[in-house]
């Protein structure tokens, strides 16, 4: 069935155009919280053997949540103590890593995407910070547009806010623009796999209720299986209008 399906998706690829959403992981990027990322080049090792071989290595230090682009797997957020399938993490969060739940365990994803422009929809080059996306935000876009969401589809989210991306990374981490509770239940009933946004949340930041934090990300892993996928460039796709196309994510194997 699953290659059927793959099959079934090549048939959107009609310009071989690639996109590549993922950003560049780089010194100065936007990092959340205390997190940090930097790379190191020791020195050249050699030379070595009469053909005088000489090489680099590099040592990498960071943490992978919210650091460029990021997946959110189903061992990231729980409610309480329980996460996705009724897990306790008491029984699969260990200190060398996650028993159950892993990106390890995720596999290639080869589906239909699907982008949604709301910033266009909403006639502005972004949203701004704190705005929530709503259902009929969502179903305005997908009419102009003339797409629709499918069981199985990813969708991406423009909003705009990715234009601040190493331009002013104070303020791209202060807030953003996303998508609230009520749109959110309205991409889980369309049964989607995954939804991403140019957004280091994808959901709206901060919530218009001051007593939840992240309730979207509740509503999406835990609670429905759903990944998310975080800090993407979508400004390509919302320039040249590809709102229908064959999406491929290779998650890392990092046990």
């Amino acid at each position: 069935k699953v290659s059927m399906n793959i099959l079934r998706f090549s048939d959107l690829v009609t310009q071989g155009r690639v996109y590549q959403l993922g950003r560049v992981y780089e010194a100065g990027m936007p990092l959340f919280g205390t997190r940090h990322y930097s790379l190191r080049i020791p020195g050249a090792f050699g030379p070595s053997g009469s053909n005088q071989l000489i090489y680099h290595d590099e040592i990498v230090s960071g943490e992978l949540g919210q650091i460029g682009t990021q997946f959110d797997g189903l061992g990231h957020i729980g409610i309480g103590d329980l996460f996705y399938n009724g897990s306790n993490r008491r029984d699969f969060a260990a200190p060398e890593g996650l028993t159950r739940l892993g990106i390890e365990q995720v596999g290639a994803i080869v589906t239909r995407g699907v982008l949604i422009d709301v910033a266009r929809y909403k006639g502005v080059a972004a949203l701004q910070g704190g705005y929530e996306i709503t259902a009929a935000d969502l179903r305005g876009a997908l009419a102009r547009q003339r797409t629709d969401i499918r069981p199985g589809d990813v969708v991406l989210i423009h909003t705009g806010w990715g234009s601040l991306w190493m331009v002013d990374n104070a303020r791209y981490g202060a807030s953003e623009p996303g998508i609230g509770l009520e749109a959110g239940q309205y991409l889980v009933d369309e049964a989607i796999v995954l939804a991403g946004a140019d957004t280091w949340g994808v959901e709206v930041v901060p919530n218009p209720n001051p007593d939840l934090s992240f309730p979207v990300h509740q509503l999406f892993i835990p609670r429905n299986g759903i990944y998310n996928l975080e800090n993407l460039d979508t400004a390509e796709l919302a320039r040249d209008e590809a709102y229908e196309f064959m999406f491929v994510f290779t998650p890392l194997r990092l046990k």
